[in-house]
This record gives C-alpha cells, sequence and structure tokens, in this order.
C-alpha cells in the first residue's frame, strides 16, 4: 500500500521533474537510466513502475496536468468548467506544462492512442458532467468538452501559438452557447 508523501510518492516526483528538467534541456530522447541518474533512482525502480519511457511520460503528463487542473465542484457546471478550463489554461501557459504535452505528442507511435491519458481526463469530467446533469443543467458529452475546450487550448501550444488569458474562459462560453436550452444529461467518456 502506499502511503501519501511517503517513499513511493518522493520516487516518483523526483522521476517526474527529471524527466521535465531533461526535456527542457533539450533531451527529448533521454534514456530510462539517463532519467534514473538525474532523479537520483535505480533504473530498475523506473523499469519495474512505469515499465517504458512512454509509460513514464504519459504519467508525468497526466499527474501534472490533474494536479495543475482540476475540475472544481462549485454547484454550477459553468462555474466548474470554466474553473477547469482556466487550470489548463494556466498549465498550457507554463513552460513545463507545454514542454510535457509536446514531448507526450511527440513520442506516441502513430496508431497509438493516449487511452490512459484521455480516460482520466474524461473520468474527471464525466464526474463533473453527472453532478451538474443531477441539478438538472443541460449537459455537453465529454467528446464535446474535449472538443471545444482543450483541443483547441492543445493545439496552441503544440502549434506554438500563444495562449492568451481568458482563452479557457471563452471556450467555455462558446461550448455551452451550443447545448439545447432544456436539460439533457447525456453520457459518454469521450475515448
Amino acid at each position: 500500500m502506499t502511503r501519501p508523501g511517503g517513499r513511493s510518492a518522493r520516487v516518483r516526483d523526483a522521476v517526474h521533474e527529471a524527466v521535465v528538467e531533461l526535456l527542457a534541456a533539450g533531451e527529448i530522447d533521454a534514456a530510462i537510466p539517463k532519467i534514473a541518474e538525474r532523479a537520483g533512482v535505480n533504473p530498475t525502480s523506473i523499469y519495474r513502475r512505469w515499465g517504458s519511457r512512454d509509460h513514464l511520460l504519459l504519467d508525468a503528463a497526466v499527474t501534472r496536468l490533474r494536479a495543475t487542473s482540476p475540475i472544481p465542484d462549485t454547484g454550477s457546471l459553468r462555474d466548474d468548467l470554466r474553473g477547469w478550463a482556466e487550470g489548463v489554461e494556466r498549465a498550457m501557459r507554463d513552460r513545463r506544462g507545454q514542454i510535457l504535452l509536446r514531448a507526450l505528442v511527440a513520442t506516441m507511435a502513430p496508431d497509438e492512442e493516449p487511452v490512459e491519458y484521455l480516460r482520466a481526463r474524461g473520468d474527471d469530467l464525466q464526474a463533473a458532467l453527472d453532478k451538474a446533469a443531477m441539478r438538472g443543467e443541460p449537459v455537453p458529452t465529454v467528446d464535446e468538452v474535449l472538443d471545444f475546450v482543450l483541443a483547441p487550448l492543445y493545439l496552441r501550444v503544440l502549434f506554438r501559438r500563444p495562449v492568451e488569458p481568458g482563452t479557457g474562459a471563452r471556450l467555455v462560453e462558446r461550448l455551452l452557447t451550443a447545448l439545447p436550452a432544456g436539460p439533457a444529461p447525456r453520457a459518454g467518456l469521450g475515448g
């Protein structure tokens, strides 16, 4: 059993930090032994926990984005989505967030889907949408949230376009304006 803040968490944090530092230094192809050296851990610890460099990158990206852009529970879907989108926006303006996203995309095989990442974000979003539906609010699907809000933010970073403050809130408003007027709970995990 893993204890919060225990050795396992310290190792994870050190390895994630080492990955980001190496990526920031331009070492996009840094191998696990180099990452382990930078983190001050044994390479076998990394192989045992993550299995591969790509899985490590995915975990680092998911962990960072979930930490920097949690979905709040304000009692209003509009406010929940705005709070989340503003967190994603901040993460995408941060150099480390940009580096992780670009590295994640660069290391994915052409036919590989980032299933784990989409599932993690989709689960978070679906929980917020389910709460809003229970309150009787009109809700989009997870795919609609990804298409209207997340994709434009990520594309800006991938194509090195600026992510201006307020972009996330504007994208949420565009999404909510496109919804039908009445409550229409819709399920869907979106990938």
